[in-house]
């Protein structure tokens, strides 16, 4: 049971509404996320532009979701990880067998999106604080200075998330839970 009101259409405040229907539209089904989101119009305001803002990062959709899921499972945020593995497994193209390393922070057997990994884990745990050694280590990776800037980016919009869903103890939604660590199976 969650400790903010789950929202919906109908309940929500006037000025979440309109992004609470597009969510469900775009969805087939209204996260949990956003419904606790839509408790604050700017939260949800805020979620849904720098998302925006975010796929236009300089990072494809394989990147961001490797930082999506890095994030979450580093932030402990079960959901997140859930309905971040719902994308990389149905749009951005990742096995089932590289969506379970991401979850349980593996390799993955690619390079440069291990690097990528290691690095926005880097990000979190210094809270940007990066060592000279791991700035260099995601550029010899073959990321540009934008893509960097890009990974915070990437870790801003999983924190509001994460922590969002974290505060709340929100709850899977059923159409997420095939995708829950421990769910997927090779």
């Amino acid at each position: 049971m969650t400790r903010l009101p789950l929202l919906n259409a109908e309940t929500a405040p006037e000025a979440s509404r309109v992004r609470v229907e597009k969510a469900q539209a775009n969805n087939g089904f209204l996260p949990n996320l956003i419904g606790i989101l839509a408790n604050s119009p700017a939260s949800l305001e805020t979620y849904m532009t720098v998302g925006e803002i975010n796929s236009r990062s300089g990072l494809t959709l394989q990147e961001r979701e490797v930082i999506q899921i890095t994030a979450a499972s580093v932030h402990g945020c079960d959901f997140c990880v859930a309905g971040h593995s719902a994308i990389a497994l149905k749009k951005a193209g990742f096995s089932t067998e590289q969506t379970i390393a991401l979850q349980q922070r593996r390799a993955l057997g690619d390079a440069r999106l291990d690097a990528l990994a290691s690095f926005t884990k880097a990000v979190i745990v210094s809270r940007g604080n990066v060592s000279d050694g791991e700035l260099a280590d995601i550029r010899a990776a073959g990321y540009s200075d934008e893509q960097v800037l890009g990974v915070v980016l990437g870790v801003s919009l999983a924190t509001l998330c994460n922590f969002a869903n974290n505060l709340a103890h929100n709850t899977l939604n059923p159409e997420l839970e095939p995708y829950a660590t421990g769910a997927l199976t090779l």
